[in-house]
């Protein structure tokens, strides 16, 4: 399976882990959207490990992003950027962040993890990232509170020193 950072430029890898999500495995019920009303869905963000960052890193950014979703743009359902470079984790439904870490506003303008939620009959994929940076905060690229995702991901693409995937399946 292809995944939605494979048409950039090629960086090294980092190793990705869950406790909640396998890659090509099906999503559990938490990482479903109550918000968007799927039954059982909690919009709990999964839990994350990552490990093998370059020398360099300053920081790192979390995303969950379906390019499947049906809008021309995709869908970003979660991204958590100026992830200090000592962390190596967030849990499962993570409320407090390490360090200066803030969630930027996902597509549906909300500052939290939105979870699956696939139409009925669909199979959508979802490209959980971690990606190691060269700076320590985005802010040091003239981004701030009011960024989209899609922004910031277009912004920090040269300062992109490592990056792991994991994706995961949505169904209904």
């Amino acid at each position: 399976m292809s995944t939605p950072f494979d048409h950039l430029p090629t960086v090294p890898a980092l190793t990705l882990t869950s406790t909640d999500v396998a890659e090509g495995a099906e999503l559990a019920p938490a990482q479903y959207s109550a918000m968007f009303g799927v039954p059982g869905g909690e919009d709990r963000s999964p839990q994350i490990t990552w490990s093998g960052a370059p020398q360099g890193t300053k920081s790192f950014v979390v995303s969950v992003y379906d390019p499947e979703a049906p809008t021309p743009s995709g869908f970003w359902h979660w991204m958590v950027v100026d992830i200090p470079a000592e962390a190596t984790e967030l849990e499962a439904g993570v409320s407090v962040l390490p360090g200066a870490a803030w969630t930027v506003m996902n597509d549906a303008r909300a500052a939290q993890f939105i979870g699956a939620a696939p139409p009925p009959g669909a199979t959508d994929h979802y490209a959980i990232a971690v990606q190691a940076l060269d700076v320590a905060s985005v802010k040091e690229l003239g981004l701030d509170a009011e960024a989209t995702p899609a922004f910031v991901s277009f912004n920090v693409l040269p300062h992109v020193i490592a990056r792991g995937v994991i994706t995961a399946v949505g169904r209904r």
